[in-house]
């Protein structure tokens, strides 16, 4: 059984758009797309006015050599986001399919099975945040065609253990595609998934520039599948999802300066993330600090709707977490320069001595 016996027939039977650049890319005059033969101002030779490569060589090349894989195994598109779309859509007949998730996780998986008009099954993390094995394969039915799982988990923070990947790919075997998100791993010392890529057809496996790379304005994410997953991802997905300028950052971000900057930016995180957590977690009103494997803390306060605010008026802004199951009394705090995680801490100190003196 190949995987993409999981994906919709319709989609694998359809002819994909031929966009102009996919049809000719060499060439010294061209005519065949209806651009401008101008360049706009401002451009600077970087070429705005022609459209860019579907899928550009040079960007893919570069985190192919970073992620490890062949470059037909790597789909990059505008953040994660854009392929957790094309795989809903790929992979979800309306009305009839789902994917499975487990709370509280990322939102956008759900809000792409919604959009598709997919059904959401929810298999709930257990009450330390850890990933129930078990329970998530006893609630797989055939309709289930795409299983999330979130690691470091975004808005917790823990890791699922690459052995539990493992046995999660080989059960679905044959009867979901495993998506593992790894958009926070570049923080935490865990073995990423895409090891096991070649040994499980069924495995995929997202990564960002947004995180660890400080990319975020630049929206580019990568799909890391078996290159039959990729190629069929490559039928639906826009002609040309990523503009000039993105390609330019991501490319200068992934040079050998801009690699050697990320990995001291990722050792001040790791550093602040430590110094975070035992100094939050001996503030008065705080319960409890979630331990964190990414770039954020969560942090469960007495009054988080107080703090909140405080912080608020000072001109922080946190993420508010209570929306989600069993993180009712939580923030999320992301871990910043030094100067403003000091600052963190002093809003939270001198609410907590304006609350003792009251």
């Amino acid at each position: 059984m190949s995987v993409l016996d999981l994906a919709r027939p319709e989609i694998r039977a359809m002819q994909p758009y031929s966009s102009a650049r996919m049809e000719a890319s060499d060439g010294q005059i061209w005519l065949n797309a209806n651009e401008s033969s101008w360049l706009p101002e401002g451009d600077a030779g970087v070429g705005c006015n022609r459209y860019p490569e579907p899928q550009p060589s040079a960007l893919i090349d570069t985190l192919a050599e970073l992620y490890g894989v062949h470059r037909e195994q790597l789909l990059v598109g505008r953040g994660s986001d854009e392929a957790i779309d094309l795989l809903v859509r790929a992979f979800c007949r309306a009305g009839q399919d789902a994917i499975l998730i487990q709370p509280p996780t990322f939102g956008m998986y759900s809000v792409c099975a919604r959009i598709q008009n997919a059904h959401v099954v929810e298999v709930a993390l257990k009450s330390d945040f850890t990933l129930d094995v078990d329970a998530l394969l006893a609630a797989v039915t055939p309709a289930v065609k795409l299983v999330f799982i979130c690691t470091p988990n975004n808005p917790t923070g823990q890791i699922v253990p690459r052995a539990d990947i493992e046995r999660l790919a080989q059960t679905l075997s044959g009867r979901a595609l495993l998506i593992v998100d790894e958009a926070y791993i570049e923080f935490s010392d865990a073995d990423s998934a895409i090891e096991l890529i070649d040994r499980h057809e069924n495995l995929a496996v997202l990564r960002t520039l947004s995180k660890a790379w400080a990319l975020a304005g630049a929206r580019i994410g990568s799909l890391l599948a078996s290159a039959e997953v990729i190629a069929l991802l490559r039928r639906i997905m826009a002609p040309y999802p990523l503009p000039l300028p993105c390609v330019a950052a991501a490319l200068s971000a992934l040079s050998t300066v801009g690699q050697q900057s990320a990995r001291e930016h990722l050792a001040v995180i790791r550093e602040q993330r430590d110094v975070m957590q035992k100094a939050l977690v001996r503030l008065a009103g705080v319960r409890e600090v979630l331990p964190s494997h990414a770039n954020f803390v969560a942090v469960r306060f007495d009054d988080p709707g107080a703090a909140y605010q405080r912080l608020l008026a000072a001109g922080i802004v946190v993420r508010d977490v209570r929306r989600y199951p069993n993180l009712d009394d939580a923030l999320r705090i992301t871990i910043g320069t030094p100067q403003e995680n000091a600052r963190v801490l002093d809003v939270l100190k001198a609410s907590a001595l304006q609350e003792a003196r009251a």
